[in-house]
C-alpha cells in the first residue's frame, strides 16, 4: 500500500468529482439526442464552448454577471441549436445513421474555426459570482464552494432532465415518436416540435456545463474539441443513448480518472478509455445500454458504382498522365504529400466504401506508424525500407486490437469505438518519451531507398513514393476484385443472408480492416519521409475526420473518388494561409454540403451521369431499329 497523504487523495477525488460532474452533464445530452433522435452530436463540444463564450461575452459588452448567464446562456445557445436542427439536421433524419455524425462533425469545424478565427486560441478569464467565493475546510480536504455549486448544480440537472424524459408525457410522446412517429402524430402530437425541442435540450445542457466551466477552465475557442472525445468514450461505455448511463458511468469515470491521477499518473489520461475497452470486451452495448439492431447503410451514398469498362481506361491514362506530370508543374514535395494522402484516403475508402464501416480511429494506424517510421529512421538507423514495414507492422498490428474490439459493433457504434480507441493511441503518443512530446520526431532522415534511391533528392523521392502508392492501389484493386472482395460487398449489402450463405461475416470485416489499417500505415510512413516530421497532428481525431471529407468529397465506394478527394483537400489546407476564411471553416462547410446535397462525391456522380448516359444511348439504339421495321 502506498504511503500516500489522505489530503492528496482526497484532492484527487474531489477533482475527480467535479470533472465527472461536467461528463455526466455533457453525456446526459448526447444520451438525449441519440436516444431520442438517433443522431451523434459531435457539435455538443462546439455547444460546450459557445455556452462559455456567450457568459464571457455577454459580461464584457454587456455587462450580464453570472447568474442571468447562466440562464441566458443556455437559452441562446438553444435558439442557436433549433436554428441548426431546422435548417440542416430535419433533412438527415430519413438517410443512416452516420451521416448525422458527419454533418454534425462538419459543424463543429465551423463553430470552432469561426470562434478562434474571432477571439483568437488565447484563453479568457471568467470570475466566478461573488456569493460562491471561498471555501470550505474539513481539515482533510478543503472543498472550494464554486465546485461544490458545480456539483450540486450538476446533479440537479440531471434528475430533472431524468424526470422530463422517464415521468412525463412529454417524455412518454417523446420515446413513442422514435418507435413510430406516425402513429404518434395520429393522436394529434406535433412531432417535428418534439423532435426539435429534443437537439435544443441537449444542446442547452451542453451550453449550461459551458456556463459553470467558464469560471473553472479558461474560456477558450477549443475548449471543447478534446472534452468531447472523452465524452464520447464515457458516452459508449455507459450505454449509448442510456440516460441513466450517462449520469453513473460520467460520475464514475471521473472519480476513477482523478483517483488515478494519485496512485499512476500517467495513466490518468487514457484510464477512461482503457475501461471503455474492457466494458465493450464484455458487454457491446455498454453498461447501461441494450442491445439493438441498427443497420450499416454507408453503402447508400456509394450506389453509383464503378466506371464501365469503356470508360475506365481514358480515366486511368489521364490520371497516370497526370502523376507522371505533377513534380514538374507543382513542388515535388508538395506533390509527394497529396500522394501519401491519396493512398490514406483509398485505406480508409476500402473500409467505409466496400465494407460499410466507419472508422473514426484511422488515424491511429497513419500517425502511429509514422512515429514508429521515424523512430527507426532517426534512432534506429534503419533504411528506409526496414523503417516503413517497421510501420506497416505496427499500423497491423493495432489495427488488428482495434477490429477485435470493434467489429462486433456496427453503424454509429462502431464510429464511436474506434474513435474512442484511437484518442487513447494519441494520448499513448503524447506521454511516450521517445515521440517527443508535443515536438515530436523531427529532422527525421530520409536514407537512401534500397541503398540506391537517394531519397532527399525531392524528384527520387516522388517517383519513389509514386512507385509504391502505385503498387499498393494495385494491391488494393486486385483484393477488391477477388472473391474476398466479392464476399466483403456482400456482407455490406445483406450481411445476414452473407452468414445464412456459411460466410463468417465477422472474419471478412476483421481482414478488411487490418488490411485498411495496414494501408493506412504505410500512407503514414511515407508521409512522414516525405515531410521529415511525426508529430500529434497525425495521429489526432480531428485527423481522422480529414481522411472521412477527402473520401465523402471524391466518392464513397468508388475507385477513384479517394484520390480526388485527397487532392482537393490537400491543396485547400496547402493555401490555407491565403484563404479569406480559416481552412477548418472551409473543412467544415466542404462536410456540411457533401452530406446534404453531395454524398456520392465527385466521382460517384460523374459516374452517375455516365451511366445515364450509356443507358439513354442504349435505349436509343434499341428504339430506331423496331421504328424503322414498322
Amino acid at each position: 500500500m502506498l504511503n500516500l497523504p489522505i489530503q492528496l487523495i482526497m484532492g484527487q477525488l474531489l477533482i475527480g468529482v467535479i470533472n465527472g460532474a461536467f461528463y455526466a452533464i455533457l453525456s446526459l445530452g448526447l444520451a438525449v439526442i441519440f436516444g431520442l433522435l438517433r443522431v451523434i452530436n459531435f457539435a455538443h463540444g462546439a455547444q460546450y464552448m459557445l455556452g462559455a463564450v456567450t457568459a464571457w461575452l455577454l459580461l464584457q459588452y454587456y455587462g450580464i454577471g453570472y447568474w442571468p448567464a447562466l440562464f441566458l446562456g443556455p437559452a441562446i445557445v438553444g435558439v442557436f441549436a433549433l436554428i441548426i436542427e431546422r435548417l440542416l439536421l430535419r433533412r438527415i433524419y430519413n438517410l443512416d445513421h452516420l451521416y448525422g455524425l458527419l454533418l454534425t462533425f462538419g459543424l463543429a469545424l465551423i463553430i470552432e474555426g469561426s470562434m478562434r478565427h474571432w477571439l483568437g486560441a488565447a484563453g479568457k478569464a471568467y470570475a466566478p459570482p461573488a456569493l460562491l467565493t471561498g471555501v470550505w475546510n474539513f481539515g482533510i480536504v478543503v472543498i472550494p464552494i464554486y465546485r461544490a455549486f458545480i456539483v450540486g448544480a450538476s446533479l440537479v440537472a440531471c434528475f430533472l432532465v431524468w424526470l422530463l424524459i422517464e415521468k412525463t408525457k412529454i417524455g412518454s410522446y417523446l420515446r413513442a415518436a422514435t418507435e413510430n412517429a406516425g402513429l404518434v402524430e395520429t393522436f394529434g402530437v406535433n412531432v417535428p416540435v418534439l423532435l426539435s425541442a429534443t437537439y435544443v435540450l441537449g444542446a442547452m445542457l451542453a451550453a449550461f456545463a459551458g456556463v459553470l466551466a467558464a469560471p473553472v477552465y479558461q474560456v477558450s475557442p477549443l475548449m471543447g474539441s478534446h472534452l468531447i472525445i472523452v465524452v464520447f468514450a464515457v458516452v459508449v461505455a455507459g450505454g449509448m443513448g442510456s440516460i441513466m448511463g450517462a449520469v453513473v458511468t460520467g460520475f464514475g469515470l471521473g472519480i476513477l480518472e482523478g483517483l488515478t491521477k494519485v496512485f499512476y499518473p500517467q495513466a490518468a489520461t487514457v484510464v477512461i478509455f482503457v475501461v471503455m475497452a474492457i466494458v465493450l470486451l464484455y458487454r457491446p452495448a455498454g453498461l447501461f445500454g441494450r442491445e439493438t439492431a441498427h443497420a450499416t447503410a454507408t453503402h447508400a451514398a456509394s450506389a453509383a458504382g464503378r466506371l464501365s469498362k469503356k470508360a475506365l481506361l481514358p480515366a486511368a491514362v489521364i490520371a497516370l498522365t497526370v502523376v507522371l506530370l505533377a513534380p514538374f508543374f507543382v513542388y515535388p514535395t508538395f506533390a509527394t504529400r497529396v500522394l501519401c494522402f491519396v493512398l490514406f484516403a483509398s485505406a480508409f475508402n476500402l473500409l467505409i466504401g466496400y465494407v460499410g464501416l466507419l472508422s473514426f480511429g484511422h488515424a491511429a494506424f497513419f500517425g502511429g506508424s509514422a512515429y514508429i517510421t521515424a523512430h527507426a529512421l532517426k534512432i534506429w538507423g534503419l533504411p528506409p525500407e526496414i523503417s516503413i514495414l517497421a510501420g506497416v507492422a505496427f499500423a497491423s498490428a493495432i489495427g488488428l486490437i482495434f477490429g477485435l474490439l470493434a467489429i462486433r459493433r456496427r453503424g454509429i457504434y462502431f464510429a464511436m469505438i474506434t474513435l474512442a480507441l484511437g484518442q487513447m493511441v494519441y494520448f499513448c503518443f503524447l506521454q511516450a518519451p521517445f515521440a517527443g512530446g508535443e515536438d515530436g520526431i523531427q529532422a527525421v532522415p530520409r536514407g537512401f531507398l534500397l541503398g540506391i534511391f537517394d531519397l532527399s533528392n525531392p524528384m527520387v523521392l516522388y517517383y519513389a513514393v509514386l512507385a509504391i502508392v502505385s503498387l499498393a492501389l494495385a494491391a488494393t484493386w486486385r483484393v477488391l476484385n477477388s472473391p474476398f472482395g466479392s464476399i466483403l460487398t456482400a456482407v455490406r449489402d445483406n450481411e445476414l443472408r452473407a452468414v445464412s450463405l456459411g460466410y463468417r461475416a465477422d472474419r471478412y470485416k476483421l481482414g478488411a480492416f487490418v488490411i485498411s489499417a495496414a494501408l493506412a500505415g504505410l500512407a503514414g510512413s511515407l508521409k512522414v519521409i516525405t515531410v521529415q516530421i511525426a508529430s500529434l497532428t497525425d495521429v489526432t481525431w480531428q485527423m481522422s475526420g480529414e481522411v472521412v471529407l477527402m473520401t465523402l468529397l471524391g466518392g464513397m465506394g468508388t475507385f477513384f473518388g479517394p484520390a480526388v478527394g485527397a487532392t482537393v483537400i490537400t491543396v485547400i489546407e496547402h493555401y490555407s494561409a491565403s484563404l479569406p476564411v480559416p481552412a477548418p471553416v472551409v473543412t467544415g462547410v466542404l462536410f456540411v454540403v457533401c452530406v446534404l446535397v453531395f454524398r456520392r462525391g465527385v466521382v460517384g456522380e460523374l459516374i452517375s451521369v455516365l451511366r445515364l448516359r450509356e443507358r439513354t444511348d442504349k435505349a436509343s439504339a434499341g428504339v430506331a431499329p423496331a421504328s424503322a421495321k414498322s
